[in-house]
C-alpha cells in the first residue's frame, strides 16, 4: 500500500507529465473510412486512427498530442474536446435486437448512434430522422442521439426535398414574428410610402420573365436620344417595406437567398412581400429603386442616377413573346401591345445589342452553356428533362441587369463602405500549371501574366478561338477561384470588369437588398444597419450552403431519373477529369455521370497541366470537351453518383433500313 508521501509523488509526477505534454489545437476532418485527421491550426494534418475517431465528430475543435507508433509513424491522440460544431444531422432509424440507432446520412459520421428510449419520438424502422447529439462520444466513444423530428420514409412524395432541408438546416416555415409582420402589410401600406417619391406611373415600364414567375424584381424602359439611349431599370424596393431590424429583415439575412429547388422554391421573403406587395406586377402601383443611365451608341455607359419612384408596369411579358417581337414574327399578343410598349421593346433590343457588343470587346461574356428544365410528376420526382432555350429576350434582360449593376458598383466604389462581388481569377495554387499550359500549347501568349486582371482578360479573350492540341480556354476555366463578397471594390475577373455588385434581385438575395440600403443611405440618408466582417462571412457561408442544398436535391432527383435511361448509347462531352476517371455531360438532358478508369482497358495517368487522362502505353487521350458515347451503368447510392460506361465504336449497334 502506498503511503501519503508516495501518493503525493505520483500526483506530482502526473502533473509534471501533463504540463510537459505538447498539445496542438485543430479541427477534426472525417473520411469515408473509419479513420480521420485533425487539421492543426499550424497548417498540417495529423492522422487519427479508428479508435480515436470514435471519440470525436466531424468539425470538432480538439487538442491532440502526437505519439510514435510502428516504424516511426506518427498518429494523434485526442487530449481534449474544445468545441463541437455538429449540432444537428439527419439519418435513418435502425433497430438491431434491443438496440435503437440512427444511421447518419451526414458525410464523415461512419457509425451508428444509439438513441435512448426517451428520445425516440415514436420513430419507426427506416424512418428518416432529424436529430441532435444528446451525448458526445468524447469520454467513452459511445455517443447518443436525440430525435428532434421524424421526417418520413423513403418513397414518400417530397421526401427528397424534406430531407435536403433538414440536412442543411434550412427552415421551411416562417418564424411567428415574420408571419405577424407580413400579415400587417397590405396595399394601404404601399400607398402610405408613396408620397415624396417620383411618380413614374405614366411611363411604359414592362417586366419580362417566365410565365410562372411571381416575384418580379425588375421592369424596363428605353428611349432613343441624340447619343444613344436613355435606359431605365426599375427594381422592386422591399427595403422600404421592411425595417432594418425587423423580423423579416433578420430572417432574410439568415436565409441569404431564395433557393430554387425543383418544383417548390424556398423563398427569402414571405409571399405577401415577395410575390404581392413588392413584386412589380402589372397594372398596380409599386415602389421601386430606379437606375436611369445613358447608354452610348457604342454600348459604353454614360451618366447614371438613382431615384426612389412609384411605377406601374404596363405588362408582364414572357421571354417567348418578346423574342417573337424582336424576330419580327406575327403574333396576336404582339399586335395587342400598346405602341409605347412595343416602341420601348424595340429600343431595349437595340440597347442590349450595343451593351453586349461592348462587353464582348472590352470585358468577358459567359458561354452559352445548354440549360435544362426539370419537370416533376405528382410524386415530386423528375418526369422529364427538357432543354431550356436562351433566346434574345433572355439576353436583353441580362444586359440591362449587368449595366444597372455596374452603375451600382461604380456608385459604391466612391463611398466609404460598399458591398461588392470580387472574383480573383485563377486559383493561386494553379498559376504554375497555367503557365506550363500556355508555354506548352499556346506559346504565342507566353508573355501574358494571367495572374493579373489585365492578363487574365487578355488570355481568356485570345484563347476563345484558339485551335490547339488541348482546349486551352476550357482548361483555364476549370481552375478559377470562387467569387467572394467584399466591403471594398476589386476586379471581377470572371466578368472582366474593374468592379461589380448586384442590386437587381432584392426579393431573392439579401446582398442585393443590402446594396439597396447602402445606395439609399448615401443619397437620402435613410437608416441602415452596417454589416460587420463576421456577418459578411456568415452571409457568404449561407449563400454557399444554399447552393449546396439546391445541388444536393437536384443530384438526388437526377440520380433517380437516370435509372430510367436504359442501356442505349448516348452522346455526351467530357465535362471534368480527375485522376480516377472523367465526368460526361449528356447532350440530350444535361445529366452528368462518371466513367471510371477501372472500367477502361489499360492504365491511365492524369496530367495536372492539361487535365488529360493519357494511356500509359498507346497514348490514348481523354480530355475536356471531347465528344464520347456512353451508356448508363448504375448509380452509386451513397453519393448518388450516376455512373456511365464508355461505348466504343465497335460496340454501337448498326441499324439498316427495311
Amino acid at each position: 500500500m502506498f503511503n501519503a508521501d508516495a501518493l503525493n509523488q505520483l500526483r506530482q509526477l502526473k502533473s509534471d507529465i501533463e504540463q510537459s505534454k505538447v498539445v496542438f489545437p485543430g479541427t477534426v476532418k472525417a473520411t469515408n473510412g473509419r479513420f480521420g485527421f485533425v487539421a492543426l491550426d499550424e497548417g498540417r494534418d495529423v492522422f487519427l486512427p479508428p479508435e480515436e475517431m470514435q471519440k470525436v465528430l466531424p468539425g470538432d475543435r480538439v487538442n491532440v498530442t502526437e505519439q510514435e507508433v510502428d516504424k516511426g509513424k506518427i498518429q494523434g491522440v485526442v487530449d481534449e474536446l474544445l468545441e463541437s460544431r455538429l449540432s444537428t444531422f439527419v439519418g435513418r432509424y435502425l433497430v438491431k435486437g434491443k438496440g435503437h440507432f440512427v444511421v447518419p446520412e451526414t458525410p464523415g459520421i461512419n457509425r451508428w448512434i444509439f438513441i435512448p428510449p426517451k428520445e425516440r419520438m415514436n420513430a419507426q424502422p427506416d424512418d428518416y430522422l432529424y436529430c441532435c447529439i444528446h451525448k458526445h462520444p468524447f469520454h467513452d466513444g459511445k455517443g447518443q442521439a436525440k430525435v428532434l423530428r421524424v421526417i418520413g420514409k423513403a418513397g414518400e412524395p417530397g421526401i427528397e426535398r424534406a430531407l435536403t432541408l433538414a440536412t442543411f438546416d434550412l427552415a421551411d416555415a416562417w418564424p411567428e414574428p415574420v408571419v405577424q409582420q407580413a400579415e400587417k402589410l397590405d396595399e394601404a401600406a404601399i400607398e402610405a410610402l408613396a408620397p415624396g417619391r417620383e411618380d413614374r406611373t405614366g411611363r411604359a415600364y414592362v417586366t419580362i420573365d417566365s410565365p410562372a414567375t411571381q416575384d418580379m424584381d425588375d421592369a424596363l424602359l428605353a428611349e432613343p436620344n441624340a447619343t444613344g439611349w436613355a435606359l431605365s431599370i426599375a427594381i422592386a424596393d422591399p427595403s422600404s417595406v421592411i425595417g432594418t431590424e425587423s423580423a423579416a429583415e433578420l430572417e432574410a439575412f439568415n436565409r441569404a437567398t431564395a433557393i430554387y429547388f425543383p418544383g417548390e422554391p424556398l423563398p427569402m421573403l414571405p409571399d405577401t412581400i415577395s410575390t404581392r406587395l413588392c413584386s412589380l406586377m402589372p397594372d398596380v402601383n409599386r415602389l421601386a429603386l430606379v437606375c436611369d443611365l445613358q447608354v452610348n451608341n457604342d454600348g459604353s455607359l454614360g451618366d447614371y442616377s438613382f431615384h426612389q419612384a412609384v411605377i406601374r408596369s404596363r405588362g408582364k411579358l414572357s421571354y417567348d413573346l418578346v423574342a417573337n417581337l424582336i424576330e419580327g414574327r406575327e403574333d396576336e399578343d404582339i399586335k395587342a401591345l400598346p405602341d409605347a410598349v412595343a416602341n420601348s421593346l424595340d429600343q431595349l433590343h437595340q440597347v442590349a445589342t450595343a451593351l453586349r457588343k461592348w462587353r464582348s470587346e472590352h470585358a468577358l461574356l459567359s458561354g452559352d452553356r445548354p440549360e435544362f428544365r426539370l419537370r416533376l410528376d405528382e410524386n415530386r420526382r423528375i418526369r422529364a428533362i427538357e432543354p431550356s432555350v436562351q433566346n434574345e429576350a433572355h439576353r436583353l434582360v441580362e444586359e440591362c441587369m449587368v449595366a444597372a449593376n455596374r452603375c451600382a458598383a461604380d456608385f459604391l466604389a466612391s463611398r466609404p463602405s460598399g458591398l461588392f462581388i470580387q472574383h480573383p481569377g485563377l486559383r493561386n495554387d494553379r498559376a504554375a500549371n497555367i503557365r506550363a499550359l500556355i508555354e506548352g500549347y499556346a506559346p504565342q501568349f507566353a508573355d501574358i501574366d494571367a495572374t493579373t486582371p489585365a492578363g487574365f482578360l487578355a488570355l481568356m479573350k485570345q484563347t476563345s478561338e484558339l485551335e490547339a492540341e488541348v482546349p486551352v480556354k476550357a482548361i483555364v476555366s476549370r481552375q478559377l477561384a470562387r467569387a467572394e463578397l467584399s466591403f471594398t471594390a476589386a476586379p471581377h475577373q470572371g466578368m472582366g470588369l474593374n468592379a461589380y455588385t448586384t442590386f437587381t434581385s432584392p426579393l431573392r438575395k439579401y446582398s442585393d437588398l443590402y446594396v439597396h440600403r447602402l445606395i439609399k443611405a448615401a443619397l437620402w440618408d435613410t437608416p441602415m444597419q452596417m454589416l460587420s466582417s463576421e456577418q459578411l462571412m456568415a452571409l457568404q457561408n449561407a449563400q454557399f450552403k444554399a447552393r449546396q442544398a439546391a445541388n444536393s436535391l437536384e443530384t438526388w432527383l437526377k440520380s433517380d431519373f437516370a435509372k430510367t435511361l436504359g442501356d442505349e448509347p448516348m452522346d455526351g462531352v467530357i465535362s471534368r477529369t480527375i485522376p480516377a476517371g472523367f465526368f460526361v455531360r449528356l447532350e440530350a438532358n444535361g445529366l452528368e455521370g462518371f466513367v471510371s478508369c477501372r472500367d477502361l482497358n489499360g492504365k491511365y495517368s492524369f496530367d495536372p497541366v492539361t487535365l488529360r487522362l493519357i494511356h500509359n502505353k498507346n497514348g490514348r487521350v481523354f480530355q475536356l470537351n471531347q465528344a464520347v458515347k456512353v451508356s448508363f451503368s448504375g448509380v452509386e447510392e451513397e453519393r448518388r453518383q450516376i455512373n456511365f460506361k464508355l461505348v466504343e465504336a465497335e460496340e454501337i449497334p448498326v441499324t439498316t433500313g427495311s
